[in-house]
C-alpha cells in the first residue's frame, strides 16, 4: 500500500494506490471530496452525500492525474464537476 501526499497550490491530498486482488484500488482524497477507482461504489457514495468522482481504467496515482471523470455524484455536481471533466481540474475543486 502507497500512501502519498499530493500538493495542488498551497493545499495538498492524500492520495492511495493499494493492490487488491488483481487491480490496484485508487483514491485521491480532498477536503471537500475524493476521486475514486471502480473498486468504490458511486451508488453508495450518492447514499451518504459523498462529493465523489469515479474514474476508470487506472492502476497508479499517475494514470489517477491524467484520466477523466467517468461518473459524478449529485453532490459533485453541485460544486460544478461534470462527467469526462479532467481529474486535474476536479481536484482543485476538492482540494
Amino acid at each position: 500500500m502507497v500512501v502519498k501526499k499530493l500538493k495542488i497550490g498551497k493545499k495538498s491530498l492524500k492520495t492511495l494506490c493499494c493492490k487488491l486482488g488483481k487491480k490496484n484500488l485508487v483514491v485521491i482524497k480532498g477536503e471537500k471530496g475524493y476521486v475514486m477507482c471502480g473498486y468504490l461504489n458511486m451508488k453508495a457514495a450518492n447514499t451518504f452525500g459523498d462529493v465523489a468522482v469515479k474514474i476508470t481504467g487506472v492502476a497508479s496515482i499517475d494514470d489517477a492525474l491524467n484520466a477523466r471523470a467517468y461518473s459524478v455524484a449529485r453532490a459533485a455536481r453541485s460544486l460544478g464537476i461534470r462527467r469526462n471533466q479532467p481529474i486535474k481540474d476536479v481536484l482543485a475543486i476538492i482540494v
